[in-house]
């Protein structure tokens, strides 16, 4: 009876494993097949062309994703890994808890919801849209992500060489950034991919704070455009040259979530 058991378990969850696998390679393979055909070199070099009329590209929008989210990479990740190294080294008692769960909480709260509460504090004082503020709902994103990676990367690093550091002398912040945190650096930037990843191709936040723009703009109190929020505005348009455009950005936002996943790989099971 054991042993059928097992076999059915085993069964069920290679049967769900091929299932997951299965849905993913028929997405990438749907997605590549509408992208890649409308892929060229104008796409990464021109603007949109004005309403009605064929070509152009998205420029704008890879420039405007990439600045936002190096704006949010620079706030998220300081304030993330100085909370990470608190809740690991530091924090014991009741605001230790009261971090983690709000830590969690703001890690389920809908991309969405941060997009409002950055309009309601930053576009309206501001009077407009900027990709000041769209970094900071991408930054709010990243933060969860961050955290967790980081102090779980960190409660792996072993006791006996904090011991051993605090024994020769050194200061226990000696001790922490420059043993500790070094110790645990392939998890944490693992952990700072993965969430750029996660905020890659966020659309929702930044139609609240961001918006978009036709122009390249490089401005940050000003409105700009991003890969995601221009896929939905051509998506949803009733121009087949703006559905082509609109895969081809698909393709690419794809692949540079692949790319990032791959380099987490790269950093976990690479050898010193």
């Amino acid at each position: 009876m054991r042993k059928l058991i097992d076999k059915l378990v085993f069964t069920i969850c290679s049967l769900s494993t091929v299932l997951v696998l299965a849905i993913l390679a028929l997405i990438i393979i749907y997605i590549l097949a509408n992208g890649v055909l409308a892929i060229n070199l104008d796409f990464f070099t021109k603007l949109p062309k004005p309403v009605g009329e064929t070509g152009g590209g998205m420029v704008n929008g890879i420039i405007g994703s990439a600045i936002m989210v190096a704006i949010a990479a620079l706030i998220s990740i300081p304030i993330s890994i100085g909370a990470a190294i608190y809740l690991s080294e530091f924090g014991k008692g009741y605001l230790a808890v009261i971090v983690r769960f709000l830590v969690d909480v703001l890690a389920g709260v809908p991309s969405i919801v941060i997009g409002i509460f950055i309009y309601t504090i930053v576009v309206l004082p501001m009077k407009r849209f900027s990709a000041i503020a769209g970094a900071l709902a991408l930054a709010i994103i990243m933060i969860p992500t961050i955290v967790r990676a980081t102090e779980e990367a960190l409660k792996l690093v072993p006791q006996t060489l904090r011991e051993a550091a605090l024994a020769l002398g050194a200061p226990y912040w000696r001790v922490v950034l420059e043993i500790v945190v070094v110790s645990a650096h392939k998890a944490i930037i693992s952990g700072v991919l993965l969430s750029i990843a996660r905020v890659a191709g966020e659309t929702a936040p930044l139609l609240f704070t961001a918006l978009g723009n036709r122009f390249l703009v490089t401005v940050l109190d000003r409105p700009m455009a991003s890969l995601p929020v221009q896929i939905y505005s051509y998506a949803v348009s009733p121009y087949d040259d703006w559905h082509s455009q609109a895969w081809a950005a698909t393709f690419v936002l794809v692949m540079f979530i692949l790319i990032i996943n791959l380099a987490v790989r790269f950093f976990i099971y690479s050898k010193e």
